[in-house]
């Protein structure tokens, strides 16, 4: 038995009574302390100390990001209702689930009586229905995309359409699982005794998918949000009623209690990034850890996905986690965490969310990865999307990058161009050449990247050009050194601006969607056939498959072959054992000619993303070849 389940049985339980209590006295809570020291120590003296995890599995996979909500709705009887909402009060009884199909920019008669604007009003409390039986439904699709791994946004239970919020992270949200009425009925017979917590049919269907995800092939991770929580989460919930009399006030940060002797309300506390929908759990006092109590809870909902017990019989669980806003929370955190997770499932993967240099974060918080911005994302912008470097700058800055992160780390790094946070990688090349830039490290990524705040941002389809552009940058991204992360519907053609725009339900090939016409600033436009393309479903299940199928592009060494920065060209090796797959992107406007030495007569092209086939030979003095403009072409060199 693990750890943390002794410790659960001899010394947690006490700390979460079944029955609320008024006060807790000085000593007891000392003692508590006390033994949430002790009962630390042997679990962190049990792990590995000092390592990254780095699973050899994931070296492998081809990541696909899934915003629950937005991806498929495969129950029509478990919708979310208007109390379910956020903020209840704000629609009003006309409000109803938002039509999958429907042209996103419209606004349904519930919203425009919320008032005029398209994103102060309404947009937020939108729903679309998606749960977990619609990707069930959908888990052949992505096995025939070609995906082996699956990144799901916040599953738990929580009132926001983001899930960021959560009021729980022992419980699926019941909204994405068959019995809504029935899980809550049951979870209100819960305390924040472990041995209370039951499995709803939510969590029942969560742990069904993970099942036959993985009889298909496909890993699981889910979204880690240890920095803060909805106001509906049990401990805060306690605290807004009993203020200082209550057992939770060392779980927040709280700046002032209430003064029942007034009329005002003065219970003030930390929220995250000044928001008060998402209180933030207090550090310990010296400031180096989370503190004790919600520390505890949260290795106790870790061990119950990693390694669920239903009905007396211990099941799979997820294969790691995403962690929200890493680095928010202290070093050691993450350290004493991380080592317990090993301690459940030594292969599992840990990538922290972190958008600047996250070396050090990896590196000292013992995680596997990153979700890699900084070292990927960032110089694909500032190159091949916006050319505003040459591509000699752009092999020195991924080779910089990737070198700073530790031994093994970079392999295996969540190599992404969007995401829920960014603007749709379509519309980023809609929009490229905004210069000069404010942040030239990070190229504006992820900046002026929506019409909410940006009057000259364009919201249309991208057209050819962009298209071709659009496919060097898949072309790169699954070819690269490291683990590609696909956003749900890119695949699909699928282009927007950020949150929320970027947050759009699944164009599915099943599905016939209204022409999006309407803008949120009220201009003209031209209609957008925003239907699933299958053009661009192809390219990206072909660039998979030729990923898949090459152990030299998913574990070979990369190596940077030199071409002359005026040809707007960036060249490339990946090689291993003998295979040696290159790699040519012709970023520029017209077409080029290549010297290539060092390559030999058994070279022959295996892939292009499109237009003319280009023009190469080979003989004695290397490959000679003519790549047309704004395409990629791969060249495999048999040994």
């Amino acid at each position: 038995m693990p750890a943390l389940e002794i410790i659960i049985g001899g010394v947690i339980t006490p700390a979460f009574p079944s029955q609320p209590r008024l006060a807790t006295p000085y000593f007891a809570r000392w003692i508590r302390r006390f033994f949430w020291s002790i009962g630390f120590f042997f679990i962190l003296n049990s792990s590995t100390f000092g390592q990254n995890s780095v699973p050899d599995w994931a070296r492998d996979v081809v990541w696909y990001q899934i915003f629950p909500d937005r991806f498929r709705d495969g129950d029509p009887n478990n919708q979310p209702t208007r109390e379910s909402l956020e903020f209840v009060v704000k629609p009003g009884k006309d409000w109803r689930i938002s039509p999958w199909t429907g042209d996103w920019y419209a606004r349904d008669a519930w919203e425009k009586n919320l008032g005029p604007s398209f994103y102060a009003n309404g947009v937020f409390d939108r729903r679309y229905g998606g749960d977990l039986q619609g990707v069930i439904d959908k888990l052949p699709y992505l096995k025939q995309l070609g995906v082996t791994a699956l990144y799901f946004n916040p599953v738990f239970y929580s009132r926001s359409l983001h899930k960021y919020d959560g009021n729980s992270f022992h419980h699926i949200d019941p909204y994405f699982g068959p019995d809504p009425a029935g899980d809550f009925a049951m979870m209100d017979r819960e305390t924040a005794d472990p041995k209370t917590w039951q499995w709803t049919a939510a969590d029942r269907l969560f742990l069904d998918l993970l099942a036959k995800a993985r009889g298909l092939g496909l890993r699981v991770i889910i979204d880690g949000v240890f920095n803060h929580t909805g106001r509906d989460f049990f401990a805060f919930k306690e605290l807004r009623v009993n203020q200082a009399r209550s057992r939770y006030q060392n779980w927040y940060v709280v700046d002032s209690f209430d003064d029942p002797t007034t009329r005002r309300v003065e219970f003030s506390y930390k929220g995250w990034w000044g928001h008060n929908t998402l209180p933030v759990f207090a550090a310990s006092a010296d400031g180096e850890d989370v503190a004790a109590e919600p520390k505890a809870y949260i290795f106790q909902i870790t061990e119950r996905w990693m390694r669920p017990v239903v009905d007396g019989k211990e099941v799979p669980g997820i294969d790691g986690w995403r962690l929200d806003v890493a680095d928010e929370r202290p070093t050691k955190f993450w350290r004493d965490w991380n080592r317990y997770v090993r301690k459940l499932n030594p292969e599992a993967y840990t990538v922290a969310e972190i958008w600047k240099n996250p070396e050090e974060l990896i590196r000292e918080g013992e995680f596997s990865a990153s979700m890699n911005y900084f070292a990927f994302a960032m110089p694909v912008k500032g190159f091949l999307i916006d050319r505003v470097i040459p591509p000699s700058q752009f092999g020195v800055l991924l080779n910089e990058r990737r070198a700073a992160f530790p031994e093994g780390v970079a392999a295996v790094m969540q190599n992404l161009v969007d995401s829920h946070d960014t603007e749709r990688v379509a519309s980023t090349i809609v929009n490229s050449g905004r210069v000069p830039y404010e942040d030239r490290s990070g190229f504006n990524f992820n900046a002026n990247n929506s019409p909410r705040f940006e009057p000259g941002y364009l919201i249309r389809k991208p057209n050819a050009r962009e298209r071709s552009i659009q496919k060097l940058v898949a072309l790169f991204q699954l070819t690269y050194f490291g683990a590609p992360m696909i956003y749900y519907g890119t695949e699909a053609g699928m282009w927007s601006a950020h949150d929320p725009d970027d947050r759009m339900p699944m164009a599915w090939e099943d599905m016939k969607f209204d022409p999006q016409q309407s803008d949120p600033r009220g201009n003209v436009r031209e209609p957008d056939d925003v239907n699933f393309d299958r053009n661009i479903f192809d390219f990206f299940q072909a660039i998979i498959t030729l990923r898949n199928g090459s152990l030299a592009l998913r574990r070979g060494d990369f190596t940077v072959v030199p071409t002359p920065d005026e040809s707007g060209s960036f060249a490339y090796t990946r090689t291993l054992d003998g295979e040696r797959k290159l790699v040519i992107l012709n970023r520029g406007e017209e077409a080029v000619t290549l010297a290539l030495p060092g390559f030999g007569l058994k070279t022959e092209s295996i892939f292009q993303t499109e237009g003319e086939k280009a023009a190469f030979s080979v003989d004695a003095n290397g490959l000679s070849v003519t790549v047309p403009a704004l395409t990629g072409v791969v060249f495999s060199e048999a040994p």
